[in-house]
């Protein structure tokens, strides 16, 4: 067993945890309450900028150009593709997209940017991967699963989201992701795979809390002017 298949193995209950929370069941059903749609485009653009910063740290601390490209294309893919999911959220909600930018992070997305951070600022290539690849990892299986469970058709109102996720290209960069953690892992002695597998399994919880966040449109404990929040 490689060292992605045992960490895949360790997480299935989160996994499961994530199929079955009432936002993706939402999603499967076309009843996500409009406010959620846009409490979670709100801190998912601002996560997915955050995304696109440690892509960047991890081309600092790539060897190989065929590394550097992956995380190149995948800055790409976060600012020119993954608006699509996006925006199939706001027409459900009847938004405009632009409107719901530069919001400032609820607790939970704060926390998740700030643990991929420093995974990335503290830590190697590795731990940079493993802090990283729950994002893209449970989305893929979530359109995967929904796919063959839904069958959405163009009535679906999640349709373009449920069939963004599911495609080829997102099981590409998946498996891109498992091929270079188990490269890393390989290399890495024991307190490292350690120190990536905590990061790989604190990123999967962080994952089942933000479509909670979303959900019930956390936000802080005491309201104060946007302009504090940073």
């Amino acid at each position: 067993m490689t060292f992605s298949e045992q960490l895949r193995k360790e997480s299935d209950p989160i996994f499961e945890a994530i199929f079955a929370h009432p936002f993706v069941q939402g999603i499967a059903e076309g009843t996500v309450p409009k406010e959620s749609l846009i409490h979670y485009v709100k801190q998912d653009y601002e996560y997915l900028s955050t995304f696109c910063r440690i892509y960047g740290l991890a081309i600092s601390k790539c060897d190989q150009r065929e590394d550097m490209a992956f995380f190149q294309e995948q800055i790409a893919f976060v600012l020119n593709d993954e608006v699509h999911p996006h925006n199939n959220f706001c027409e459900v909600a009847g938004v405009t997209y632009k409107d719901l930018q530069a919001s400032p992070l609820a607790p939970t997305a704060h926390h998740y940017t700030r643990h991929m951070l420093e995974a990335a600022h503290n830590g190697s290539l590795g731990e940079t991967l493993t802090a990283l690849a729950p994002c893209p990892w449970t989305y893929y299986e979530i359109g995967l699963r929904l796919m063959e469970e839904v069958k959405p058709d163009e009535n679906h109102p999640f349709n373009e989201w449920i069939r963004f996720y599911a495609t080829e290209e997102v099981k590409d960069i998946v498996n891109n992701f498992k091929e270079k953690i188990d490269r890393s892992a390989e290399l890495a002695g024991e307190s490292e795979r350690e120190r990536m597998r905590d990061h790989f399994l604190k990123s999967c919880q962080l994952e089942h809390q933000f479509w909670t966040m979303a959900y019930e449109q956390e936000t802080w404990p005491v309201q104060l002017s946007e302009k504090y929040y940073v």
